[in-house]
């Protein structure tokens, strides 16, 4: 199945059947599939749209490790430490964002010691859970499918302390899984990788097709099978590809080369692969210009794309992580994480700014600049 099918065939499947609801609110997801297969065909997108894209990659490791590195201020020790937890060599925010930005859910297993107490936050891969409906048709629980093997994880335990913390981003046509940014991609994916395999096979037939031989055998008839194969074969091993590029050619009964050339139009593909690369950065929601491409002026420098990128892409998905993974450990931790805004370099300049404002406000007092700032009132102030 290539790629754009199974864009294509995204919304007509479903995953493995699932508990039908009876009863109450109705979720389209909880009786519209029951069986074929997996509504997005995420590991074929990935191959496709990440490991073999360069540019979608790029994008994706910008948005996930801007998050994973970002400086999180958590007044609960307990909690920074799980939020530090990793993934085997990944930062567990860098690999959340990661999956949001791709799949558009990702899911989030508390792990609890002998005692109830969250001990540590492991990611579940999300192309392998399903969201399992109630009666009401809200989630119960949670199906980790790997092989023919199938784990059900209750929504809370015996104790009712919630199990797994799902993040999602929005998707206006269902209620249990969010809509990622892989599949927005998947038209500008498809034109870039074919683009560069366009030009790959330029590149082997010296960027052009080379020409034509043209039979001229006067009254006689044409080449005969036998002839016409062995010419092929000869062309194809002796003069065609880079190895064999300027090699003379020898002609013989009534052959005669025709060169040929592509117009400058026909071989315009840097144009659609910039064109193309410049749509996948922007599903992925990264300035072009961080990216290295050429022909985009949008932006005056680097320093201001980066700041583009912090206040319009990392900040509200670091945001909606770091809130999910709060109100998923509310029950343990009452202090909420947040990304400290002081230290980011990239805002290092807006910051600035809001300090030498505040300060030439002479109408405000002590107290309420700090407010403003963020800062803590003083102990001792009156």
């Amino acid at each position: 199945m290539s790629f754009l099918t199974s864009i294509a065939s995204a919304f007509k499947g479903g995953g493995q059947s699932r508990v039908p609801v009876s009863r109450g609110f109705i979720s389209p997801w909880a009786t519209a599939l029951d069986a074929g297969p997996a509504p997005f065909d995420y590991a074929s997108a990935v191959r496709e749209g990440y490991c073999a894209n360069p540019i979608a990659q790029r994008s994706v490791r910008i948005v996930a490790e801007g998050v994973g590195g970002a400086p999180v201020a958590c007044e609960d020790e307990r909690l920074a430490r799980l939020l530090a937890c990793s993934c085997g060599s990944q930062p567990l925010l860098e690999v959340l964002a990661a999956q949001l930005t791709l799949h558009g859910n990702a899911y989030v297993q508390i792990v609890k010691d002998g005692a109830g107490v969250p001990v540590e936050l492991y990611p579940l891969r999300p192309e392998r859970v399903q969201v399992v409906a109630g009666e009401d048709g809200w989630p119960s629980a949670y199906r980790y499918i790997l092989a023919d093997r199938t784990l059900t994880i209750p929504l809370e335990d015996e104790d009712g302390w919630p199990n797994v913390i799902h993040l999602k981003g929005f998707h206006p046509a269902d209620d249990h899984y969010g809509a990622g940014c892989l599949a927005a991609a998947a038209p500008a994916v498809a034109i870039h990788n074919a683009a560069s395999e366009w030009n790959r096979a330029l590149l082997a037939n010296a960027a052009r097709p080379s020409g034509a031989l043209v039979y001229d055998g006067g009254d006689a008839a044409g080449l005969t099978s036998e002839q016409f194969d062995r010419l092929k074969a000869e062309l194809q091993s002796a003069f065609q590809g880079h190895a064999n590029a300027g090699r003379p050619m020898l002609l013989e009964g009534g052959l005669d080369w025709k060169a040929m050339s592509l117009s400058p139009a026909d071989m315009d593909f840097a144009t659609l692969k910039a064109a193309a690369a410049r749509d996948i950065a922007l599903a992925f929601g990264v300035p072009p210009m961080l990216l290295g491409l050429p022909g985009d002026n949008t932006y005056a420098n680097y320093r201001e794309a980066s700041r583009a990128l912090w206040r319009l892409t990392l900040l509200p998905l670091a945001g909606k992580i770091l809130s999910g993974l709060h109100a998923g450990l509310a029950d343990w931790f009452t202090s909420a994480p947040a990304i400290d805004l002081d230290r980011v370099p990239a805002l290092a300049e807006d910051r600035e700014k809001l300090w030498a404002r505040v300060s030439d406000a002479d109408f405000l007092s002590a107290e309420e600049k700090r407010a403003m700032l963020g800062i803590a009132p003083q102990e001792n102030a009156r």
